[in-house]
């Protein structure tokens, strides 16, 4: 299987313009820009990468988590997960310096000590996870009441 982005710029970083499209058509023509990313913090004016990347890892994860929980008997009443991509620069260059998986979950019958065990197992596992794996990852998981 293979996905596919395109992204077309033109002019320079600093005043320059692009856009985003998918390969299924969710994002097109989707703008992006210096201010998208690193000004507009509300991320009304366009997206970014590091904006698209942390939904990736978010809806990876917690497909991987919902496998893994029926894998092991459990259904999921919800799954919610927020990634968090912070990006810094560090001697002169941007890097992604670290990646937040923040997750509540409600789960009939599970105890918190196996929830967290398949969480952090579905974390280390998803595709997404192994591709960032350069990064340092942290995982916040919450199990409600249900």
């Amino acid at each position: 299987m293979k996905r596919s982005g395109q992204a077309v710029w033109q002019g320079d970083g600093l005043t320059g313009k692009g856009n985003l499209t998918t390969q299924s058509g969710v994002f097109k023509a989707q703008p992006y820009s210096f201010n998208t990313r690193f000004k507009s913090e509300d991320g009304l004016a366009g997206t970014n990468p590091e904006e698209l990347i942390a939904v990736a890892h978010a809806g990876c994860f917690t497909m991987a988590l919902s496998f893994m929980l029926a894998g092991a008997g459990y259904v999921a009443d919800e799954l919610q997960t927020e990634a968090q991509v912070e990006l810094q620069q560090q001697n002169g260059q941007f890097t992604i310096s670290a990646i937040t998986l923040n997750l509540q979950a409600t789960i009939p019958g599970i105890s918190d000590s196996e929830f967290q065990e398949i969480a952090h197992t579905a974390k280390a596992n998803c595709p997404v996870s192994k591709a960032l794996a350069a990064t340092p990852m942290t995982l916040n998981a919450s199990l409600r009441g249900g």
